[in-house]
């Protein structure tokens, strides 16, 4: 890599980082270029030529964190020999990224991440197929082998993912959910629901 393209990886990165604080210190509505390049350092013409616009770093920055929360969801996948300790060290991994990035997890879990999502939902998908195919693969092997219900792969995700999302919401809006209560007893009710 030449000294340019190591100082352009460097402002990249620098300002995903600040996306991110500013995104936790002051919601949305703050997140803009003045703050943006004050934070960081950069110029707004290093912004713009990185990512476009405000709304392209935004995207870069949900990209980047729920390929790592994917990322961490399909590592449990994969040491799980079995679908019901599978879907368990799924749930746990969910709730364990929670946890230890907040700020993450709630950018991933705003309005603005869901406006994104229904707008984008094939290019997101798309841009997470490296992530997303062993998953669906892991799922395919479990529900053929009779491990799991026979449900389509969304109908278990869904049923999967969807109490581990609201409890992560509650948890990172109202703060009155006990995520290690909920490590200990979601896994296996949603487990309940999914064995064949």
């Amino acid at each position: 890599m030449s000294p340019k393209q190591r100082r352009g990886a460097e402002t990249v990165e620098r300002l995903l980082d600040t996306a991110l604080a500013v995104y936790a210190e002051a919601g949305e509505s703050g997140v803009t270029v003045q703050a943006l390049t004050t934070s960081s350092g950069v110029s707004p013409g290093s912004l713009y030529h990185h990512f476009g616009s405000v709304d392209g770093l935004m995207s870069a920055l949900l990209l980047r964190w729920l390929g790592k929360l994917l990322d961490d969801v399909s590592t449990a996948l994969a040491r799980s020999r079995t679908a019901r300790t599978g879907i368990r060290a799924a749930v746990r991994a969910y709730l364990a990224f929670v946890g230890e990035h907040p700020d993450a997890a709630r950018l991933l879990h705003s309005s603005y991440a869901d406006r994104l999502t229904m707008v984008q939902a094939r290019q997101l998908r798309d841009s997470q197929e490296a992530r997303l195919s062993p998953v669906a693969a892991w799922l395919e092997r479990h529900v053929a082998s009779g491990e799991l219900a026979a449900l389509p792969a969304p109908l278990i995700e869904s049923m999967t993912l969807g109490p581990v999302v609201g409890v992560a919401r509650r948890w990172l809006s109202v703060g009155d959910v006990d995520l290690d209560q909920a490590a200990r007893v979601l896994p296996d009710r949603i487990w309940r629901s999914l064995e064949p």
